[in-house]
This record gives C-alpha cells, structure tokens and sequence, in this order.
C-alpha cells in the first residue's frame, strides 16, 4: 500500500512554479513523486526558471526521493521540513541545490 503524499503544483504570488509536496516520499510512491517533479520541472524550464520544491510537509524521504532529487538538481530549489536538512547537507544535495528550511511551525 503507499505511503501517504499529496502533490500540488501551483504558481506562488511571484508567478514562479511551486511544487508542494505533504506526507512520506518513499519507494511506494516515489513514481508519482518523480512524474510530478519532470512535469513541473519542464514547465518552469519553459520559463527560464528553476522550480521551488516545497518538502516543508515531508517528514521522511527514502534514498528513491532523494534520487528523484539529484536528478532534477540543475533545475530546482528546495525549501525543506527542518527534519530533512540534515540528510540533504549529509547526500551532498545542498551542495547542488539552493536548499532553505522551512520557518519553523510550517
């Protein structure tokens, strides 16, 4: 059964594209998290710009999140749940990505 997520793919008052994921990403899930991250990704590439993946509700990401991650990594900025910060600067991926944490209380 997968994992509880919830993906939403909106324009923020900027007129950038936001990519907002809630829940788990995981391997159960990490398909639909993938498509959603190209089709988003390809869109603000369209524009000249990079996507902000918004993880502020993700509690939990496995290593087939954090793929899904690199693999777009020229393409996106992160705003991440305090809880994942220190795996992303662990992976290497803030390395690559523009990460921020999410204000605490999000």
């Amino acid at each position: 059964m997968p994992t509880s997520l919830t993906l939403d793919t909106a324009r923020g008052n900027d007129g950038e594209l936001v990519l907002t994921a809630a829940g788990e990403i995981d391997l159960s899930n990490v398909d639909a998290f993938d498509r959603a991250l190209s089709a988003a990704a390809n869109e603000a590439a369209g524009g000249d710009r990079k996507l902000t993946v918004d993880l502020s509700g993700v509690e939990y990401l496995d290593s087939a999140a954090i793929n899904a991650l690199f693999t777009h990594a020229d393409y996106i900025r992160l705003i991440a749940h305090p809880l994942l910060m220190s795996i992303l600067s662990m992976c290497g991926l803030t390395e690559l990505v523009s990460t921020e944490p999410a204000p605490a209380g999000h």
